[in-house]
């Protein structure tokens, strides 16, 4: 490389009307790896942390306790060579641990588990620690990448024939300019921008024409609900399972049986149906949803868990988070892993380009880091 500094911007959520924040892994760890290699990187984001859908949730009950939940990705799994070295070295740094307890599947309409992980070898389940987001919050602060969070980008702009990209704030201010520029969460550029916040989505595709196809991702919505109780669950023999024949609930997890987390007091995250989400979202619109939304959606759930026969408690903490758009309906760069625009340095990366899921992200991230290194390093 010559002697001047090649800078990338990494840019996530560009406004705090979204629930599923950015930078997900998939920009942290396209950040990490471009920092690695001599790659000058300015990550912003507009909420106060990293994270995603790796997020965690702080909340204080009534009598003053603190309860920690992660109420995304409860925890995910790798087969992928190249994603499996990556989980090594955090696994090597303390970043992630396995959680080792059996998982199953409960089918609501005979009230009985109907399988358990006993009889198989189940694909190892990996989990940040002490946290889900301790895996983005230590990449997004790797020598090399400075990150800026509580900064929303408001407009992508490319500067002719320099070919480098000027990025202003949502106040307008000045960010810098750049050699290039990855976008890491599919609200920049999506038309779903604009029903919500009624303003143009920060980056236009119509600079990147090859990209176009970005402008419809299908989206699958979710609710978590979190709840704590006082004593733990003796009666349910899983601490994480599925659930079929529910109308309402797909998934539950003990978070509090992750490793690393405080066993103070048991806590669970509800996730709901697919179907139950859009539903909820048909009748209340895509404006993030009132208390009076969130409080009747967490009452239902709560419900359902009740009412599997499990003997489950009233919990003393309850409360429901909407993931509006979170979850891909689509992978829409499976063989190419990111989108990529030579001409004008412009990667775009997340799970929506591989797979729905934490590895799909890092395989994303990674692709996204190696076009720009590639292109970069001949400057």
């Amino acid at each position: 490389m010559q002697n001047t500094v090649t800078k990338v911007a990494v840019v996530g959520s560009g406004n705090c009307f979204f629930e599923n924040f950015e930078p997900t892994v998939s920009g942290a760890v396209c950040a990490a790896t471009l920092a690695r290699n001599g790659i000058s990187v300015t990550l912003f984001d507009s909420a106060r942390g990293p994270g995603g859908r790796m997020s965690q949730r702080r909340e204080i009950s009534e009598d003053g306790k603190e309860l920690l939940f992660d109420h995304g990705a409860p925890y995910f799994t790798v087969t992928n060579p190249d994603v499996l070295s990556v989980v090594a070295e955090w696994e090597s740094r303390g970043l992630v641990a396995e959680w080792k307890l059996n998982f199953g599947s409960f089918d609501c309409f005979s009230n009985k588990f109907v399988n358990t992980e006993n009889q198989e070898r189940p694909s190892k389940k990996y989990v940040g620690v002490p946290r889900m987001n301790s895996i983005c919050r230590a990449l997004c602060h790797e020598p090399g990448v400075e990150s800026k969070f509580n900064v929303g980008v408001g407009k992508f702009e490319c500067i002719e024939p320099e070919n480098l990209w000027s990025l202003m704030g949502l106040d307008g201010q000045n960010l810098g300019h750049f050699n290039g520029v990855v976008a890491s969460d599919k609200n920049i550029f999506s038309p779903r921008f604009t029903e919500i916040t009624g303003q143009s989505p920060p980056l236009d595709l119509s600079l990147a024409p090859e990209l176009v196809k970005l402008r419809n991702i299908p989206v699958n919505p979710c609710f978590a609900l979190m709840v704590a109780f006082s004593d733990p669950l003796s009666l349910v023999p899983a601490k994480g399972f599925s659930l079929t024949n529910s109308k309402v609930l797909s998934w539950a997890y003990c978070e509090s049986s992750k490793p690393g987390r405080s066993c103070t007091s048991e806590r669970w995250v509800l996730h709901s149906t697919m179907e139950y989400a859009k539903d909820v979202i048909a009748q209340t619109g895509l404006q993030k949803p009132s208390q009076e939304t969130l409080s009747k959606v967490g009452n239902e759930m709560l419900q359902e868990f009740l009412g599997t026969g499990l003997s489950i408690p009233q919990p003393f903490f309850k409360k429901a988070h909407r993931w509006g758009s979170a979850f891909p309906a689509a992978s829409i760069a499976k063989e190419e892993k990111c989108l990529w625009d030579e001409k004008k340095r412009l990667a775009i990366c997340g799970d929506f380009c591989v797979s729905p899921n934490v590895e799909g992200a890092i395989l994303s991230g990674l692709a996204a880091a190696s076009k720009l290194q590639s292109m970069l390093s001949s400057l």
